[in-house]
Order: C-alpha cells, then sequence, then structure tokens
C-alpha cells in the first residue's frame, strides 16, 4: 500500500499536465476516479433516525424479535418482526460504511469502514452509540471492473479513505504517465491509521461471528478478534493472518458451528479451531478452482455454493457436499451443478438455495450424496436464514418471509419492497 502510495503521489503532476491537455478529438476511456471522505466526516455522520426507505442492495440478520436490514454503505433499518406477517420498520441506525452486522444481548456490533460501532439496544426506540474502536479495521473498496485507466491525482491524506470509485471518461493519457486499472486495483485496502445466549443469527454471506465473548470479523486475508466481554469497552484483540494459512484466495464468509469456523473463500472452504475463542488456528480446509462461495454447515455436513463466471472464476456453477466429521480432514461427499448459485441455507433435510434469476431452489438433502430438487420459487434472491420458525429470505429490493409447508414447500407470509 506505502508502495503505490509513494507512486502515485510522484507521478501525479506529471498525470495532471497530461490530462489538463483538452484534445475533443482524442479517444475518450473509462476512468476509475477515486471517491475520497475523512474519517472525521464519517464518524460525526453515525445516527439514529426514525425509519425510512432503502433503494441500497443488503444483506438480512436475525435477533430476538427484530429483523435487521444491512443496506450496504448506508445504514440498518430496523424492523419489529414478532409478528413476521406484518413486519414493522420503527428505525434507521445511519452508518456510512456498513456492511456487516452482529447481536449479542443488548449490544449491536457494526462496521463502518475502519471502525467497529458498538450500540445499546436495550431500548429499541432509543438505540444509542455507546462506543467506536477505531482504526480497527480494514476496508477494501469495490474496484469498478470496467474502468480502463486509474486517476491517480486523486490521493487521501492521513485523516481520509477511499471509500469508492465512480467511472468518468476521459482522453486516453501519454502511455508513459499511465496507471492501467489492472495495475492499480490490487492496491485499494484503506488500512487502520494506528496499529440462547443471546446472539442473533446472519445469512450465509455474513463477515461477523460471535464466539462467546470474541467478535471475528473477517477481510481479504485475515480474521480480526475482538473483545466483547464488556461491550462498552470493546476492543480490538489481535489479527490473524489467513493467507499464510490457506495459501491464497480471498476470503469472503465466515459460519460458526460450536467452537469451529468455517469459512469461505474464493479457493475453497477452511475450518478453524475456535475453542480457545481468542486464539483461533487453522486446521483444515477443502479447495476448489477460483470461484465465489459461502459456506452452511448443519450437524457433520457443510454445503457450498461454488458461483463462477465474471470475477469469480471460470469453474462451472454447483453445490457442493462437505463431510466435516473430522474438520481436519473434509471429504467431498457430492456434486450437484445449478446455474447461478448464491447463499443457501439448511434447515433439517431441506437446503435453500438462492440461484438468483433462477430462482429459489428447494432440495431434499437427506441423502448427502444425492440432492434431490423438489421446487423452485419464481422469485431473484441472493441468501436465506431458515429460522425454526420460518424461512426469511432477501433479494433485488425485497424480503420475504415465508412458512414452512409440507414436502418442502414454502408458504409465502409477508413481503417488504424497497
Amino acid at each position: 500500500m506505502k508502495t503505490l502510495k509513494s507512486l502515485l503521489l510522484c507521478l501525479s503532476l506529471v498525470f495532471l499536465a497530461s490530462c489538463d491537455n483538452d484534445d475533443s478529438n482524442s479517444e475518450k476511456v473509462k476512468f476509475a476516479v477515486p471517491v475520497i471522505k475523512s474519517l472525521s466526516e464519517i464518524r460525526n455522520s453515525v445516527s439514529v433516525v426514525a425509519a425510512k426507505q432503502t433503494n441500497s442492495d443488503g444483506k438480512i440478520y436475525v435477533a430476538q424479535n427484530y429483523l435487521f436490514y444491512i443496506a450496504q454503505e448506508e445504514g440498518v433499518h430496523v424492523y419489529n418482526n414478532q409478528n413476521p406477517a406484518s413486519p414493522s420498520n420503527i428505525a434507521f441506525i445511519n452508518i456510512d460504511g456498513v456492511h456487516d452486522i452482529s447481536v449479542k444481548g443488548n449490544y449491536l456490533f457494526a462496521d463502518n469502514f475502519v471502525d467497529l460501532l458498538v450500540f445499546d439496544i436495550s431500548n429499541i426506540n432509543n438505540i444509542t452509540l455507546v462506543k467506536t474502536v477505531e482504526n480497527s479495521l480494514y476496508f477494501n473498496p469495490i474496484y469498478p471492473s470496467d474502468a480502463l485507466y486509474y486517476d491517480y491525482t486523486q490521493n487521501p491524506t492521513e485523516d481520509e479513505i477511499i471509500t469508492g470509485f465512480t467511472i468518468e471518461m476521459r482522453n486516453v493519457p501519454d502511455e508513459q504517465y499511465a496507471i492501467l486499472s489492472s495495475d492499480a486495483s490490487s492496491g485499494f485496502e484503506s488500512s487502520p491509521l494506528s496499529g440462547a445466549n443471546g446472539i442473533g443469527v446472519g445469512g450465509s454471506y455474513a463477515k461477523f461471528q460471535i464466539n462467546n465473548n470474541a467478535l471475528y470479523t473477517v477481510n481479504t486475508y485475515k480474521l480480526n478478534v475482538f473483545n466483547i466481554t464488556d461491550p462498552v469497552n470493546a476492543y480490538f484483540d489481535k489479527e490473524i493472518y489467513m493467507n499464510g494459512w490457506f495459501g491464497g484466495g480471498e476470503l469472503e464468509t465466515l459460519f460458526i458451528q460450536k467452537e469451529t469456523l468455517f469459512v469461505g473463500s474464493t479457493t475453497g472452504m477452511f475450518t478453524v479451531n475456535a475453542e480457545d475463542e481468542f486464539n483461533p488456528y487453522f486446521v483444515s480446509g477443502f479447495s476448489h478452482a477460483t470461484a465465489c462461495d459461502p459456506v452452511v454447515v448443519f450437524g457433520n455436513t457443510a454445503y457450498i455454493t461454488v458461483r463462477g463466471g465474471t470475477s469469480c472464476g471460470a469453474i462451472e456453477d454447483q453445490i457442493n457436499v462437505i463431510d466435516v466429521t473430522d474438520i481436519a480432514s473434509p471429504t467431498l461427499i457430492s456434486t450437484t451443478f445449478v446455474g447461478q448459485p448464491y447463499g443457501l441455507g439448511i434447515k433439517d433435510s431441506a437446503l435453500y438455495v438462492c440461484c438468483g434469476t433462477n430462482g429459489l431452489k428447494v432440495y431434499d438433502a437427506s441423502n448427502s450424496s444425492n440432492l434431490l430438487l423438489e421446487n423452485t420459487y419464481n422469485e431473484n434472491l441472493k441468501d436465506v436464514i431458515p429460522l425454526d420458525s420460518h424461512l426469511i429470505a432477501v433479494g433485488t429490493n425485497k424480503i420475504i418471509q415465508y412458512n414452512y409447508g409440507p414436502d418442502f414447500t414454502l408458504i409465502p407470509i409477508s413481503e417488504i419492497t424497497f
């Protein structure tokens, strides 16, 4: 990161001279232009306000009788879901840099780009911010894949970070002064400037998990461990770089069962012993070709959706079923091919797989070696949370709640649209 910043600073003046030459006849190409915000602006914008609508992509999380919709880099919508047939939008927590949350007891934990925030939700009508663990997380803005060049004249100062990118059409720069998009995109990680149990349930794309008094968060190559024994005084405990354990690949999701962490990455699923909550360590893994894949586990069986195409890799779309009876030696049981799989959830013998425009598919998973497709529901959905009482699914601009019916059927009971 320091090498990249030095390069950008050294070249910026030269680039300005090159780009200021306005030649209307020159070929126009796409430039990725960084969006820069100050940390003080980001922190000062955190607030709790009245319920509002959203138009942002997001994730779902359930705790007690509340349903939380995590609108990416916008905030957290809070719904009273005591009656799933009639959820009520009751509050909005404005967090400019939120991507994930976890809840334990009366406290909600959320990321805010490079900070961890702790909210007291004991009174849901008076949610309050009680702790900010500053500069404790890393943030990777999503780099636009269609950009050909990067505008390296825009550089964050010490109190600023890059939060995203816009696309602008500009003239092709002189070759010796140009930074191609492919050369720049690998360097954008905003780093810290300094070095029944009341736990809720997230979907299969969760990057936060709680294990007793430890909160785990995952980013591209490492696991962050926070001590939340006293949430009001939560603090960053340590970071564990996992690319050394896993031999490459980017970490994507976290799932916890008892004292084992299951990490979904672009190169496979990995098992982590978290019996000592503050000192988790790598045990083993199951590898596949580069792809996007969340993982869920029920009993001794793990289920992974592996999606190829675009930036995810070239592997064929599939569901992998893994025997994790011995977490030191995960073994492939079966592979089922399915188009466009995203998030998934398992309840008893029913496996729910969100396949985007291909619908929500329900499999009989009672025989791990032979998943049987029982039903398909024509909804564009990306993730699910199968609760004991009912199933909650999230898709583009919607949350749908279903009752479980006989023979692997689902009965819609409510829909939230935005």
